[in-house]
């Protein structure tokens, strides 16, 4: 059963945090973006992104909800990451 999570990530660094992820996971993964949104397709899961002025709206789709904590950290880890100057980012998930 799919589950759907989002989490707003208060940032004022977004939309370049979110394109130099998209960039790298575009390696391996289908991904989409541009200067606003950007989305990721995973084997077992979707997850789109919005910027906002200070903050970035990550809206994470999983197929199976017994998957959605590890899927939540795959892209938490990955976005600290690039966000190494202000990292951990805070990641209030919330069912959506």
């Amino acid at each position: 059963m799919s589950q759907t999570t989002i989490a707003r990530v208060p940032t004022e660094n977004g939309r370049r945090y979110m394109q130099q992820l998209l960039k790298h996971w575009g390696h391996k993964l289908e991904v989409s973006f541009d200067d606003e949104k950007g989305e990721v397709k995973f084997p077992t899961a979707f997850c789109a992104m919005t910027v906002e002025p200070d903050a970035l709206l990550v809206r994470l789709s999983v197929d199976d909800a017994a998957e959605t904590e590890r899927m939540q950290d795959v892209v938490a880890r990955h976005l600290d990451r690039f966000a190494f100057r202000e990292a951990p980012l805070s990641f209030d998930w919330q069912q959506g």
